[in-house]
């Protein structure tokens, strides 16, 4: 049987790089698998200008555009901001399955703990940040992202990090003061089986908040709750684990729904 093709959509701040370890599960499982940078993202890039101002429309339209090269429906694996899109592009295009980890809310949900609130708020203090790149700050990614990665991980992980576009944290963070309804998803429009996982210690992402992220798809989406773990999904210790899960439930969702494979239009 021919796998769906995979794209692999990474979070703030990183790029395509975050996935290595979760691609090389899901090709030895066979596979087809994309982990796309998103726009500006590369580690060379000079247009620190334009990616303060490039939009989360932006992202999705270049992720459409690789998954209208697709013979068949694809599945979506993606992280935090990352997932966030993934909801995105699954309410305007064919997706055979979704699996969100850590994934960032879409719009209309508001915080659900005082971390995330008052973690919007902070981002004014660096003043008008919606129009200009955003750098990663190292203790703020030790402290929230990497808590549970060993320290002999930490500096390879953090010295591979990359601004992010302050218009597109904007739009994410602060939907409601977003006129163009940038991270709005048709929960509705959203048809394929999804997966939602969370670490239990997860502050960025919390817990609650993507169990009522789940509850927007009205039982087509199957939450859980990760003991031990916190935002870094991809790489703290036990991650192995954590993806040879999300392969186990899509082998089970993909053979269930084999006959009723989204068409291309």
């Amino acid at each position: 049987m021919t796998r769906s093709p995979v794209v692999m959509i990474h979070g703030a701040f990183c790029g395509g790089w975050a996935f290595e370890g979760w691609r090389a599960a899901y090709e030895s499982r066979g596979f087809e698998v994309h982990t796309p940078t998103l726009r500006h993202h590369e580690p060379s890039s000079s247009s620190a200008d334009m990616l303060g101002k490039t939009s989360l429309r932006h992202y999705a339209s270049d992720l459409a555009d690789l998954l209208d090269t697709f013979e068949t429906a694809p599945v979506l694996v993606g992280h935090s901001l990352g997932a966030l899109l993934a909801q995105m592009l699954a309410a305007l295009k064919p997706v055979r399955a979704l699996v969100l980890l850590a994934p960032s809310a879409p719009w209309g949900m508001l915080p659900s703990t005082p971390f995330e609130f008052f973690s919007a708020q902070a981002l004014y203090l660096d003043g008008p940040f919606w129009s200009r790149p955003l750098a990663p700050h190292r203790w703020i990614a030790e402290a929230n992202m990497l808590d549970l990665v060993p320290e002999s991980e930490r500096a390879t992980i953090l010295a591979r990090l990359v601004p992010e576009s302050g218009r597109a944290t904007f739009e994410a963070m602060h939907w409601m003061l977003d006129a163009g309804r940038a991270s709005h998803v048709d929960a509705r429009a959203v048809v394929c089986p999804i997966l939602c996982l969370v670490g239990a210690q997860d502050r960025v992402t919390a817990p609650s908040t993507v169990r009522r992220l789940a509850r927007r798809y009205h039982g087509r989406a199957r939450f859980e709750e990760l003991p031990g773990h916190s935002h870094w999904l991809l790489g703290e210790p036990g991650w192995e684990k954590i993806t040879a899960g999300t392969l186990t439930w899509l082998d089970q969702v993909l053979d269930r729904d084999e006959q009723r494979t989204p068409s291309r239009m």
